[in-house]
């Protein structure tokens, strides 16, 4: 996959069709992966928040999650050929591991939603192996947690825990966990387990999913879209306008 780097992220364009045969390829290969998707408010928090930095910049594999991310690359002269949505590759990869046979783990959110996470995800995909789940509220006895997830014989690990502890724990443990693939999935379990609604197609398609979501928790999600938004557009034009300016400046 193309790699390219947008303030200061790495970014690897890609489909997802060609995204998942690439993870794929991997596990077969027995190659750990660390995958992780990279959105509006993930990549301003980035020039912030060191860890989460270093976090992303680790990983092997870095898909562009949310339209607003593909447009600002599209802008700055980057060929983006689509979104691959976390939720979506979540369900496109628990296909996979159905028809391979390879056992997964879930990590993060309520007991309750991870567990019916779980059920509906053997629901949907016949011959799925859940080797196990546990909910995200567990730092006070880390250790115990990694242990269940190395002894339970998973080969994917999909993490809903916020970042950026989701990132700090994957670094920490991945060493131990015994998985070949890891995912952070952010929200993904709630979805799943039907306790937050995606938006429509149409809102999807045309970058408009932040207000659905703040349309459903307006207290909690608006100053973070607001804020995020209007400084990935400052970091846009700053951007744009500096590559305008060098390209008259080599004219010259």
């Amino acid at each position: 996959m193309k790699r390219i780097e947008l303030f200061g992220c790495p970014m690897d364009i890609a489909t997802m069709q060609e995204t998942v045969r690439v993870i794929g390829d991997r596990i077969e290969a027995q190659q750990f992966t660390q995958h992780v998707v990279v959105n509006v408010a993930k990549l301003v928090n980035m020039q912030t928040d060191s860890v989460l930095y270093s976090s992303v910049r680790a990983c092997d594999i870095v898909n562009i999650d949310g339209m607003g991310v593909v447009w600002g690359a599209r802008l700055l002269g980057h060929s983006v050929p689509e979104r691959v949505a976390g939720v979506d590759l979540f369900e496109r990869l628990l296909q996979l591991a159905a028809m391979r046979g390879l056992p997964v783990f879930l990590l993060g959110a309520t007991e309750e939603v991870v567990g019916h996470t779980a059920t509906v995800a053997t629901m949907r995909h016949p011959g799925l192996l859940i080797a196990g789940y546990h909910h995200g509220y567990f730092w006070d006895d880390e250790e115990t947690v990694v242990e269940k997830i190395r002894k339970s014989g998973a080969r994917l690990l999909f993490v809903a825990i916020t970042s950026p502890k989701k990132e700090s724990f994957i670094n920490r443990w991945q060493d131990r966990l015994g998985v070949d693939f890891v995912m952070g999935v952010g929200g993904t379990f709630d979805v799943v387990a039907g306790k937050v609604r995606r938006a429509p197609q149409w809102m999807q398609r045309n970058g408009l999913e932040w207000a659905y979501r703040v349309a459903q928790e307006p207290r909690r999600m608006w100053k973070r879209y607001f804020v995020t938004n209007n400084r990935f557009a400052l970091m846009l034009l700053r951007a744009r306008f500096e590559s305008t300016f060098k390209r008259l400046e080599d004219e010259h």
